[in-house]
């Protein structure tokens, strides 16, 4: 008589990098309560979360981007050497197309924003678990071709008045600012909206708040 074994797969062993210890056990617990997941290691820094996953070398490690001594891209890029069979996983609050690019250039295989609910966290360790990449470079280079510089094309003089323009200053204190009349400022102006495809001055005001709050590795991450 032959008596089938039925084999048991083993469980995905995961590690969390964040450094708000409240968000890091609530994750963690999500982890733990999803069938064929379990934790094995937490950190809350570059350097713990090193030398923790190089001695327990975690199927998949879900990492924050912003950490007290670094970032979750300096963890990729050193597991990479070290421990290329760890796949990691960006969990972070930085909706940010350069943030997601240098993710997936230092090994990211997917890249989760925290606004995502429980049950999806634990489905996107266990796709990346099973081998699969959420997120390719095709879809990075769509997102720069949709995100494109409009200042490409500025000359230097039109990019000092466009970021005087943010600075809150008016043509005649850009002038002043400059050493040119105040025509010169509404030409180049009229100029650089053309050339950015914008139509009104606060526009341009506009943008330049939004690149100057875009830069993910010295800005906070948005409060949940």
């Amino acid at each position: 008589m032959v008596v089938k074994v039925e084999s048991k797969r083993k469980n995905v062993r995961v590690m969390i990098v964040d450094d708000h210890e409240i968000v890091r056990r609530g994750i963690a617990e999500i982890v733990d309560r999803a069938d064929g997941l379990e934790v094995v290691a937490e950190a809350g820094s570059v350097t713990d979360a090193i030398r923790r996953a190089e001695l327990v070398v975690p199927d998949v490690i879900l990492i924050d981007l912003q950490l007290p001594d670094g970032t979750g891209i300096d963890i990729m890029r050193r597991l990479g050497e070290s421990k290329p069979r760890i796949r990691p996983v960006v969990l972070t609050s930085f909706d940010d197309d350069s943030a997601l690019s240098e993710a997936l250039e230092a090994g990211a295989r997917a890249y989760v924003l925290k606004t995502v609910r429980g049950a999806e966290i634990t489905d996107v360790i266990k796709a990346v678990a099973d081998g699969r990449v959420l997120l390719d470079e095709r879809t990075v280079t769509r997102r720069r071709a949709d995100h494109g510089d409009p200042t490409a094309d500025l000359t230097p003089s039109e990019r000092k008045v466009l970021n005087l323009i943010g600075d809150g200053l008016s043509n005649r204190e850009i002038g002043e600012k400059l050493g040119v009349a105040e025509k010169t400022v509404k030409n180049h102006i009229t100029s650089l909206l053309a050339k950015m495809g914008l139509q009104r001055r606060t526009q341009v005001a506009a943008w330049v708040a939004g690149q100057r709050a875009a830069a993910w590795r010295t800005q906070s991450p948005p409060s949940s």
